[in-house]
């Protein structure tokens, strides 16, 4: 891996006439024995031989050679004949990073740890479903409502999680009512995160009544589904799959999304997992590896995995998704989705593990149930263990401006940004990736880590390869990623 930076010659256009050309900011990274694959500044790739590279790097490019013209429409050289490409060039990296200005968009109240399922990799300290002492009171609520309304973001959204959430729906509906109320001219969107298998008619009527979306957990055919999620009854699946039917028949098919968790279990069945979320409707799936806290850190040994064994399931489950495509039937994998629009099109994306800097504290406050805020999910998951690293305040006791100037969120930031990570500054990958800092505290005990070893870097670079190479094949693969990119 390395990277090119802006040649001084950039600055000098009468050492044009002799070089022809001056190197723009890329970086590069080594597909295989014979290829490269180049990135700019604001993320768009070439993948180049080993002696085109050289050719460039030398500038020893002709004008009117096809690679030259290529190179220069996307950014990689500039030849001095007008200075509308940099001023595009700006205006695109200006575009990338326009979601920060946004600041915190999703704000998670943990409205009770109460479950009544015994998930396998459970991230959280779950507690038996009559325990009430461990559900977030009206007045702390109340509080995180103030503190959700003093982000500058042009859009918030307010996620439910759990425990189980709806095993505290009164105050739920006491959160969305007090929103809707405010008088805040800026959209709301409400989410729950819910298994679905308390779900009644009443809550959905309310959900519909004010737009409240359902975010449920499908980890694949019944076998695989039961196995990772236990029920006392034995029928996690059924439960899911009756909610599901529910949810869609009183709010609509678009309103019931779903996300599934990858197990040692899930790693023979790539396909099975696919077709089960097609026969229950839906249209995408996101393909996501175990976390390692709460939980699944005890189970290790029985759901664990290498990172090479999850992007060989990764690859087969995305293959068989694209071949599906090519068929006619119409299905995304997420992940594959968020990093083709960061690659492919001038826009950033709000999902907190592609972010630089990281996207915790700036893209995502979680407000606990016992009022304590975090910096992300993963966050207050990792303070159940006994690791209040990521602790940012109290809601009791600190003020809004007091959470992010008095932790070390500002710190953070500062360190988690890639450019100056070693070796993601110089990697390819560095524009369509970002950093986990609550990952690499808890697995590396720091939170920049250390990417030779980093299971969190090695996973997305090998999928972020081998997305470079489905592309690289051109005709009908490449159409249906491009599909995927979200405009």
């Amino acid at each position: 891996m390395a990277l090119i930076p802006l040649n001084k010659a950039f600055s000098q256009p009468d050492t044009y006439e002799s070089n022809g050309y001056a190197l723009l900011p890329m970086r590069f990274t080594p597909l295989d024995d014979l290829t490269v694959v180049a990135t700019n500044l604001v993320g768009e790739y070439v993948t180049l031989s080993r002696a085109d590279l050289g050719r460039l790097a030398g500038r020893t490019l002709d004008s009117s050679d096809p690679l030259f013209k290529k190179l220069k429409s996307t950014h990689f050289i500039y030849d001095g004949t007008s200075d509308v490409a940099c001023e595009l060039l700006a205006t695109k990296l200006r575009s990338k990073h326009a979601i920060f200005r946004e600041f915190t968009a999703l704000h998670i109240f943990v409205v009770t740890l109460r479950c009544e399922h015994s998930c396998s990799y459970c991230q959280v300290s779950r507690v038996t479903d009559d325990k009430t002492k461990f559900d977030m009171s009206r007045d702390t609520a109340d509080r995180a409502i103030d503190f959700m309304f003093k982000s500058p973001s042009p859009v918030l959204k307010v996620e439910f999680q759990g425990g189980e959430s709806l095993l505290n729906f009164d105050l739920i509906t006491h959160i969305v009512e007090s929103c809707r109320t405010r008088g805040d001219a800026r959209p709301l969107e409400f989410v729950i995160a819910t298994n679905l298998s308390i779900v009644t008619d009443e809550m959905l009527a309310f959900c519909r009544q004010h737009d409240v979306l359902i975010s449920t957990s499908l980890d694949g055919p019944p076998t695989l589904h039961n196995k990772n999620r236990k029920h006392q009854g034995g029928d996690s699946h059924s439960r899911s799959i009756d909610g599901i039917r529910k949810a869609r028949e009183v709010l609509g098919p678009h309103a019931v999304s779903a996300l599934m968790t990858t197990t040692a279990d899930s790693l023979v069945m790539p396909r099975e997992i696919v077709d089960e979320y097609l026969s229950q409707g839906f249209r995408s799936i996101f393909l996501r590896p175990i976390n390692p806290y709460g939980f699944a850190v005890r189970s290790e040994d029985r759901i664990g995995y290498t990172p090479e064994q999850f992007v060989e399931f990764y690859k087969t489950a995305l293959d068989y998704i694209l071949e599906l495509n090519r068929q006619g039937v119409p299905f995304r994998e997420d992940f594959a989705s968020i990093v083709l629009t960061k690659a492919l099109s001038p826009h950033g994306t709000g999902y907190v593990d592609l972010q630089s800097p990281a996207g915790i504290g700036m893209k995502v406050l979680v407000y606990n149930y016992d009022g304590f805020v975090y910096a992300s999910d993963e966050s207050r998951m990792l303070a159940e263990m006994g690791d209040f690293r990521f602790r940012l305040g109290n809601l009791n006791l600190q003020s809004y401006e007091e959470v992010f100037l008095d932790s070390d969120i500002l710190a953070i930031v500062r360190d988690t940004m890639v450019e100056g990570v070693p070796q993601c500054a110089d990697c390819a990958f560095m524009t369509w990736c970002g950093t986990d800092p609550v990952r690499h505290h808890r697995t590396q005990g720091d939170i920049v880590g250390h990417r030779p070893t980093s299971e969190f870097c090695h996973r997305n670079m090998e999928i972020m390869k081998h997305l470079v190479r489905l592309l690289d094949q051109g005709g009908e693969t490449d159409r249906v990623l491009r599909s995927w990119v979200r405009w």
